[in-house]
């Protein structure tokens, strides 16, 4: 209720104020509120087309060579992130929806992020539709990651998959979650697995070995 209150008295007083860019501000202010209690309030209904309807920040999607490292997620899609999070470690979500759990490479901290599992021919992939986000490169460090969902928890190793080898998880991947990764790649879905090898590079692949 006090949060609630202090967000009133800030938007009532932005909203009497003059200067115009500070009324523009309040604005923005008051959308992205908007958004995130819309996005919060359909995620158990249809999880997907909530995390398909999120703002991305890349614009027209890239080549293999102007391709960012790391594409940053925004503000809201960080919220996002953190509330699937918590439903998905207490086993809700759709089938392929995992937390993945790995330790900092620097800070040694356990660090959670939801994840969706390609399971091919009995096998298990992890891949990064982001590029080199901050969980693959403490997984790499670790060498080791942790998925949970509900009362399942499990560790496993990981084996880096080559460039060379990629193409097929990454088509496989991007037509299992078209509806929430296209927006990654610059390669539409159901694309043959050789329009992939330009970009591969660009999206880490790992197998889940059993320890």
């Amino acid at each position: 209720m006090a949060n609630a209150s202090a967000n009133s008295r800030l938007e009532h007083n932005l909203s009497n104020c003059g200067d115009r860019s500070i009324q523009t501000s309040a604005c923005r202010y008051r959308e992205h509120r908007r958004s995130a209690g819309l996005a919060a309030a359909n995620l158990l209904r249809c999880p997907q087309r909530v995390q398909s309807s999120l703002p991305f920040r890349m614009g027209k999607m890239a080549t293999n060579s102007t391709m960012p490292d790391f594409r940053q997620p925004n503000a809201i899609e960080r919220a996002f992130n953190r509330f699937f999070g918590v439903l998905v470690g207490l086993g809700l979500g759709m089938k392929h929806n995992y937390l993945l759990q790995v330790r900092g490479r620097k800070s040694g901290k356990l660090y959670s992020t939801p994840i969706d599992l390609l399971e091919i021919g009995g096998k298990r992939f992890l891949v990064a539709p982001r590029g080199r986000t901050q969980w693959v490169r403490n997984a790499e460090a670790a060498g080791e990651v942790t998925l949970k969902r509900g009362s399942f928890k499990q560790s496993f190793r990981l084996r880096a998959i080559p460039d060379s080898e990629k193409g097929q998880y990454l088509k496989a991947y991007l037509d299992s979650f078209k509806t929430t990764v296209q927006r990654y790649f610059p390669v539409p879905a159901g694309s043959e697995v050789q329009a992939f090898a330009s970009v591969a590079a660009n999206y880490p692949v790992f197998e889940l070995v059993e320890k």
